[in-house]
C-alpha cells in the first residue's frame, strides 16, 4: 500500500504543540523575570532547563515510538505538557513553577518525537515540516500579539502552551503506530542507518541552533542599547520579522524539493551568517530591522530543509528526533552563549564569531545534503521502497532479434 500524499493533520498538530515552547521562549523568560523573584540570568536558566528537558525526551524516545505506540506516547506527552505548563501558569511558588516548566518541557519533547517519527515516514516529509513550521509560527505570532494585553505575570505564555496541548489532544485518536504492521521492515532497520551522516548532522545542528539563539537571546538588548531604539520600535521589528518568517515558511513549502537540499541549507546558512553579523553590529533602525527581518525570513526556510534531510536518513524517524534534540541543546545554550560573548567582547564581535561559526558548520551540512540527494524511487508506507525497474530482453527466437519478448524484473 502506498503512503498517502496528504499530510496527516495529527502530525502537524503535534509538531505545532511540541515546537511552540521554544518559539515562545523569549516571552516565557521575560515573564518569569518580571513576574517572579528571579534575576534575568536565573530566568534564562529556567528557560534553558525547559529546553534541556525537551531535548532529553527526544534522546530518550528516539527509538521507542514504534515500541510504545504513537498514539499512547503522544497522549502522554500532551498530558505532561498540559499539567506541567498549566500547573506552572497557576503556581506562584518558585519551586512549583520550575517543576512545572520541566515537566511541560519533557511533554513538549515527547510530542515532538512522535511528530518527527511520523513525518519521517511520509512520502513528502518536507511538506509536512513546512506546514508544521507555518502553524507554529502563526500561533506564536498570535500569542505575541495577545499576551501583552492580558496583564502582567508569568502565567499567560505558559497557559497558551498548555491550552495548545489540550486542543491537540482530540486529534491523537487518528494516530496509529508507525511500523506496527511491518515487523520485518522494522527488524531490518533496527540499527541506525547512515551513522556517519547522522552524527555529523546532529553535531552541526547543535552549533547551528546555538548560533541562532545566541543572537535571539540578546537581540532586544542590541536594539535598545546599541541601536538606541525604543521598546515599542524593537517590538515592532520583531513582529514584522515574525510575519516575514511566515512568508519564508510559505515559500519553502511552495518550492519543496525543487532546489534539492544542499543549496537551501548551504547558501541559506551563509546568508543567515551575514544577517547575524549585520544585526549584531546595528547602530540604527535600518541596519537593525534589515538584519532581524532577513534573519527571521531565512531561519525557518533552512530549518525546514534540515529537518527534511534528517528525516531522509532513517524512515523510522530516529535521526529526525535525534537531530531535533541536538538542536534543542543548542537552543538551550544559545542565550547564555550570546550573553557571555557580548559581555566579554561586545555585540559586533559576538556577531562576527557567530557568523564565522555558521560558515564553518555550513560545509559539513552541505556535504551531508549532497550525499543524501533525493533519488528517483517509489516510496511506500513505512519508508520501504520499490527499487528501479529494469527491462531485460529475452530473445525467444535468435533469427528474429528485432522483435524480442521482454521480461520485467525488479532489482
Amino acid at each position: 500500500m502506498f503512503a498517502p500524499r496528504t499530510t496527516p493533520r495529527p502530525l502537524v498538530a503535534l509538531f505545532t504543540a511540541g515546537y511552540l515552547a521554544p518559539y515562545l521562549l523569549p516571552t516565557v523568560v521575560g515573564r518569569l523575570d518580571s513576574g517572579l523573584p528571579l534575576t534575568p540570568t536565573q530566568a534564562g536558566a529556567v528557560g534553558s532547563a525547559l529546553l534541556l528537558s525537551s531535548a532529553s525526551a527526544g534522546f530518550l524516545l528516539a527509538s521507542r515510538v514504534d515500541r510504545v505506540g504513537a498514539q499512547r506516547l503522544a497522549r502522554i506527552g500532551l498530558t505532561l505538557a498540559l499539567l506541567g505548563y498549566g500547573g506552572a501558569a497557576l503556581a506562584h511558588a518558585l519551586p512549583a513553577v520550575v517543576l512545572g516548566v520541566l515537566v511541560g518541557g519533557f511533554g513538549s519533547g515527547t510530542a515532538t518525537a512522535v511528530a518527527a517519527t511520523g513525518i519521517a515516514a511520509l512520502r513528502d516529509p518536507h511538506r509536512a515540516t513546512t506546514l508544521g513550521l507555518l502553524c507554529v509560527s502563526a500561533l506564536a505570532g498570535a500569542v505575541y500579539l495577545t499576551v501583552p494585553h492580558l496583564g502582567a505575570g508569568h502565567g499567560q505564555p505558559l497557559a497558551a502552551i498548555a491550552l495548545t496541548a489540550l486542543a491537540v489532544w482530540p486529534l491523537t485518536a487518528r494516530l496509529t503506530s508507525s511500523g506496527a504492521s511491518q515487523p520485518q521492515a522494522r527488524a531490518a532497520t533496527t540499527r541506525l542507518p547512515h551513522l556517519r551522516h547522522g552524527l555529523a548532522l546532529a553535531a552541526c545542528m547543535l552549533c547551528w541552533s546555538l548560533a541562532q539563539n545566541s543572537l535571539w537571546g540578546v537581540s532586544g538588548r542590541i536594539g535598545l542599547t546599541q541601536a538606541q531604539l525604543t521598546e515599542a520600535t524593537v517590538g515592532a521589528v520583531f513582529a514584522v520579522g515574525l510575519g516575514a518568517g511566515l512568508l519564508g515558511v510559505t515559500g519553502a513549502g511552495a518550492l519543496g524539493p525543487r532546489l534539492g537540499r544542499a543549496l537551501p541549507i548551504g547558501a541559506g546558512t551563509a546568508l543567515i551568517a551575514v544577517c547575524i553579523a549585520l544585526s549584531a553590529s546595528a547602530t540604527d533602525l535600518t541596519s537593525f530591522a534589515t538584519g532581524e527581518i532577513a534573519w527571521n525570513t531565512l531561519y525557518p526556510i533552512v530549518l525546514s530543509y534540515v529537518i527534511g534531510l534528517a528525516a531522509s536518513l532513517d524512515p523510522r524517524g530516529r535521526w529526525a528526533v535525534l537531530v531535533g534534540s541536538a538542536s534543542s541543546l543548542g537552543t538551550a545554550a544559545g542565550p547564555l552563549t550570546g550573553s557571555v560573548l557580548s559581555a566579554q567582547a561586545g555585540f559586533p564581535t559576538m556577531g562576527t564569531v557567530l557568523a564565522t561559526g555558521l560558515l564553518i558548520v555550513a560545509v559539513p551540512m552541505t556535504a551531508v545534503a549532497l550525499a543524501r540527494r533525493p533519488q528517483e524511487t517509489v516510496e511506500v508506507a513505512e519508508g520501504t521502497e520499490i527499487m528501479e525497474i529494469v527491462e531485460i530482453p529475452l530473445d525467444t527466437n535468435e533469427a528474429t532479434p528485432a522483435a524480442p519478448d521482454r521480461l520485467t524484473a525488479a532489482t
